[in-house]
Parts: C-alpha cells; sequence; structure tokens
C-alpha cells in the first residue's frame, strides 16, 4: 500500500479559537492551473473563510490563495468562491447538520496530499466568550506546568 505524503499549506487558527470542531471532513478543491502554482510557491489564507452549500453544491468563501507572479492574464480573482468537491451523500448530510443544528461549516485546513490539493472542512458550533476565556485559561494553565516541570527537571 502506497502512503501518500502529505504537505500543509495553510491553517485555519481563528477558527480553533472561535468555535468548537465538532467534526471534520476531508474535501478536494476546484482550482485552475495558476491556483495550484501559487499555492505551491505562496500558500493561501483562511483567517475569514467559510463554507456554504448551494443547490447541493459545497463552495468556499473568503478564502485568498495569492496571484501567481508568473501568472500574467491567467491569473483568476483572489477571494473568488471556490467549489469544494465531497460525494452527494457526505454533502446531504451535512446540509442537513448545518439545518437542523445551526452548526457552521469552517474550512479548518489546505493541503498537498499527493499532487492534489485537499481542504479540510469542520462542522463546528461557535463559542461564547466565557468559553474562549476558559479555553485560554486552560491553555495557560498547561503551560505554566509544563514550565514547572521543566525548571524542576533542569535543576
Amino acid at each position: 500500500m502506497d502512503k501518500v505524503s502529505t504537505k500543509t499549506i495553510a491553517q485555519n487558527k481563528k477558527a480553533y479559537h472561535d468555535y468548537f470542531i465538532l467534526d471534520s471532513y476531508e474535501a478536494g478543491i476546484e482550482l485552475c492551473g495558476t491556483e495550484v502554482k501559487a499555492l505551491r510557491v505562496s500558500g493561501a489564507n483562511l483567517k475569514d473563510a467559510w463554507c456554504r452549500i448551494v443547490d447541493g453544491e459545497l463552495f468556499v468563501n473568503g478564502m485568498h490563495i495569492s496571484p501567481y507572479e508568473m501568472g500574467n492574464i491567467f491569473n483568476r480573482d483572489p477571494y473568488r468562491v471556490r467549489r469544494l468537491l465531497m460525494h452527494r451523500k457526505e454533502i446531504d448530510r451535512l446540509f442537513g447538520k448545518v439545518k437542523q443544528d445551526s452548526l457552521t461549516l469552517i474550512p479548518l485546513s489546505i493541503y498537498f496530499k499527493g499532487s492534489r490539493v485537499k481542504v479540510q472542512v469542520g462542522l463546528c458550533k461557535g463559542k461564547k466568550l466565557f468559553d474562549k476565556r476558559a479555553t485560554e485559561a486552560e491553555k495557560s494553565a498547561k503551560r505554566d506546568i509544563a514550565r514547572a516541570v521543566k525548571i524542576r527537571n533542569n535543576s
């Protein structure tokens, strides 16, 4: 069995801060040639990106792919809406969850899997302000414990 290499292009760290990630799915993405070249060279930005289901198709909005420097007239709009590729049953299942439970679809990361570009889409629920504070306090406590253990082991 071949092991396919993966190379992360960009991650949406803001999504982990603003949302509880309930589940994640892998989707292909429909790109132009210069966009793939631009991803190899410069990368993408997923900070304010979000997904929407329209007429049984999944689209990602707000994802920025920098224009390819040598692409001249073939470059597309960096913020254009791009279609994500998933099986119909998966999209229908996601649509039901989004409508019924008022959840959100957020792209969590974009990466190369072999020679293909994939997007990890998360089924997310928004965090309230007190949830964000609790998460930050938990991270801070873990950091303090790790620092204390490191100091104790070094002395």
